[in-house]
């Protein structure tokens, strides 16, 4: 039986960055994907500062963005310029190949399609047999058995809708624009973003509100004059979003990017969580079965899990007045300033959320609704 040092399960971007840290910190690595790639997959595909500084060079790039027009449910709007690009675009099927290329060119060896089975022990089982690994990185996405079995405890879960439209005619309108647009429903927000011949419409909201959900897309794309584009995908997905006591993995199993839970909660960008949680479990793995998990989780500490906790202080105060989140990017040059560095990466949301003004801001934000006095 073929023995493995580690073993990624999932090919996706916190998949590939965990079999590439680990294969570059010395380790013999398997990472497998029951896809045949190159695949599609429901995402905005947006890469804020954080997520570039996680990739190994510069990924395929679409369109890289400075403009961003601003609407409170389709009200209210307004364009916002900024002089260096605040975020890249690209479309999740090059982006993946590129970096599961790049995880085999550090040495990680790739099986695609290949579908994972079970973990006994040490052995793990595929539909093309079985093999033995020290580590398992579940990267595995939303739907992760080990996930489960690990025992992930969610906070809340969202449900996304994304239409993928041909361009046509308005490519050179959307060329260097995104869209966002603050919803009807709690906690809920829209985007268009450009890639070139296609643009990328979704939204999201907690799930349960399906039907709702689905009526906003129609409304976003029927304001915005893109209901005569050709649609080129239809899709949806579920997002997860950890509780702060929720397992990271447990023994020879570390939990990855959507597997474990990790995405920013208040805007559910999920790629930079990925990338760098995986780098993170790989080379957590690469140092053998004995200590992962705590290597791992102190690795995730010192950025991801209070980047997380300040997202989800943002969420709770953005359900309350989505208008008062509006306003401040819209038409104050601090929001908007704040805006433009958290997206390049200038600083975190944890930092941020850390200044005075912002800390009592989201103080007030979040305070419950009071009758006013007869």
């Amino acid at each position: 039986m073929e023995e493995y040092d580690v073993a990624v399960l999932g090919a996706g971007p916190a998949g590939s960055s965990a079999a590439r840290a680990a294969a570059q910190a010395g380790a013999r690595v398997v990472v497998l994907d029951r896809a045949a790639f190159p695949r599609y997959k429901t995402c905005g595909g947006g890469l804020i500062g954080p997520s570039l500084r996680a990739l190994p060079g510069a990924p395929p790039v679409r369109a890289a963005i400075t403009r961003v027009s601003l609407s409170l449910d389709g009200r209210r709007r307004r364009t916002r310029v900024v002089d260096e690009p605040c975020l890249q675009m690209v479309t999740r099927p090059e982006l993946d190949v590129w970096l599961l290329d790049r995880a085999a060119a550090a040495g990680a060896e790739v099986r695609v399609p290949c579908r994972f089975v079970s973990l006994d022990d040490d052995v793990v089982t595929t539909d093309a047999g079985s093999f033995r690994a020290g580590v398992v990185v579940a990267a595995d996405g939303t739907s992760s058995r080990l996930a489960r079995e690990v025992g992930v405890r969610l906070g809340h879960v969202d449900l996304g809708l994304e239409l993928e439209l041909e361009a046509g005619p308005q490519a050179e309108r959307w060329a260097d624009r995104v869209h966002l647009d603050w919803g009807p429903l709690p906690g809920s927000y829209a985007w268009v973003f450009p890639k070139g011949d296609t643009l990328t419409v979704g939204v999201i909201a907690a799930r349960g509100l399906g039907d709702a959900t689905r009526r906003y897309l129609r409304d976003v794309v029927t304001r915005l004059g893109l209901d005569g584009l050709r649609v080129v995908h239809d899709s949806g997905h579920l997002t997860r979003c950890r509780t702060p006591d929720s397992p990271l993995g447990r023994g020879r199993v570390l939990l990855a990017g959507d597997a474990a839970g990790l995405l920013e909660p208040w805007t559910r960008e999920g790629i930079s969580f990925a990338t760098r949680s995986g780098a993170l479990a790989g080379a957590a793995a690469a140092g053998g079965p004995d200590g992962a998990v705590e290597r791992y989780r102190a690795g995730l500490a010192v950025e991801l899990l209070p980047e997380m906790a300040a997202g989800e202080r943002c969420l709770r105060a953005f359900e309350r007045r989505p208008w008062a989140f509006h306003e401040l990017i819209r038409s104050t040059s601090v929001g908007w300033h704040q805006f433009a560095r958290i997206t390049r990466g200038d600083t975190t949301l944890a930092r941020a959320v850390e200044r005075r003004p912002v800390r009592a801001g989201l103080g007030l934000l979040s305070l419950p609704d009071r009758p006013l006095l007869s």
